[in-house]
């Protein structure tokens, strides 16, 4: 039996997802800027999704830019921002512990003349509001900070320190990365005080390829290339309405849902927690009002790697951290004041709504034996 615990890095697409998808690509295939009733039912699927992520997100359709994931909704927020609103002001706030697509878009940044000043936790390992706004002033344009964090699931500070900086300093525009916290975090766009918000489509049971940028009514933002009408301009190019439709189906799906949803997951999460109490040599690194969805651990003296592909073969699915760092160390944990041992053994487990107690009991079976199996 299959035990699939590595929903931070991709969700399995729901059954309303794929039937969006074949819907699109069977009868709804038309172009959706052709002009004919085959256009027009493709643009359709388009307007549909773009209202029920609206919805989701308590914001209108019209602010909703549909991109091909996070990583292309995080660089048109930063670039497009830096370009509109860095003319005078240089200078970006960021925390240190965001995902890859902001951090190295942001060293990019600065490799054009941007001042950068980074935000590292408290010595407690506790993000406030209160280290964000020290680093604002008037030479500030913009300041992003992701909403909960993909390899420890810490709940930033984003409404508090958007808040603040929007109180003292009005003019300075918020970017929150919210891929891990959509559907997941109860938000909305009026809460939160982000003037853009990057979301993913495949982290909420949608299919990779896509993904949604929210933009502010009023706000600025220039386009990364050039080319046709499509996104208000801002991401030219022919839409993938699959893509799209899918996108919305799942959000459809899931909105109405994220309280009960989120009880099922912390269910899950207090067993787990429980269980690994009664192991020995198991870290947890359970911070504070952090996403229940997100888990990381270190199996001590043991290799993450080895202890991957070693549940693998029992069917047992974890990370040690960011996909998008293939196995390669982001900094985080080591920001949050890990240990170099303990990040090399460090273990990401990331729920879903659909996981189970046998999907719990199944890895903690799977630790312990890895424990009494595997050499040091």
């Amino acid at each position: 039996m299959e035990h699939y615990l590595d929903n931070a890095a991709t969700t399995k697409p729901c059954a309303e997802a794929a039937a969006a998808v074949m819907r699109c690509v069977l009868e709804n295939y038309g172009n959706p800027s052709s002009l004919h009733r085959k256009g027009l039912e493709a643009q359709h699927e388009i307007d549909s999704a773009r209202e029920q992520i609206a919805h989701a997100l308590g914001c209108k359709p019209q602010e909703i830019l549909f991109t091909s994931g996070a990583t292309e909704s995080n660089a048109i927020a930063l670039q497009g921002g830096a370009a509109a609103y860095g003319r005078k002001r240089k200078t970006i706030v960021v925390s240190a512990v965001e995902h890859a697509s902001v951090g190295n878009t942001i060293e990019a940044l600065a490799m054009q003349g941007f001042v950068i000043k980074k935000v590292y936790p408290s010595a407690d390992g506790i993000y406030r509001a209160s280290d964000f706004l020290k680093e604002v002033d008037n030479d500030t344009f913009m300041i992003s900070m992701m909403l909960v964090n993909n390899e420890n699931g810490c709940r930033m500070p984003v409404e508090e320190t958007f808040r603040a900086v929007k109180r003292h300093f009005p003019e300075v525009i918020t970017h929150c990365d919210a891929v891990q916290g959509f559907l997941k975090v109860p938000f909305r766009t009026r809460t939160l005080e982000a003037d853009y918000i990057s979301i993913s489509g495949h982290k909420v049971n949608g299919l990779k390829g896509v993904g949604a940028l929210y933009v502010r009514k009023g706000v600025r933002i220039k386009p990364l290339f050039f080319g046709g009408h499509q996104e208000n301009g801002i991401r030219p190019g022919t839409e993938s309405v699959p893509l799209i439709a899918a996108f919305g189906a799942a959000v459809g799906k899931l909105y109405p849902t994220i309280e009960k949803r989120c009880a099922h997951v912390v269910g899950l999460r207090n067993l787990l927690l429980q269980k690994l109490q009664e192991m020995e040599g198991v870290l947890v690194r359970d911070i504070p009002g952090s996403s229940p969805y997100i888990l990381n651990i270190s199996l001590l003296g043991y290799r993450s790697e080895i202890v991957l592909h070693f549940l693998e073969k029992r069917q047992i699915y974890i990370s040690s951290g960011s996909a998008c760092s293939k196995g390669v160390s982001s900094g985080v944990l080591e920001a949050f004041g890990a240990k170099r041992d303990e990040v090399d053994s460090a273990l990401r487990i990331s729920f879903c709504a659909e996981n189970t107690t046998e999907d719990v009991l199944a890895l903690v079976e799977g630790l312990r034996i890895a424990q009494n199996t595997l050499v040091h």
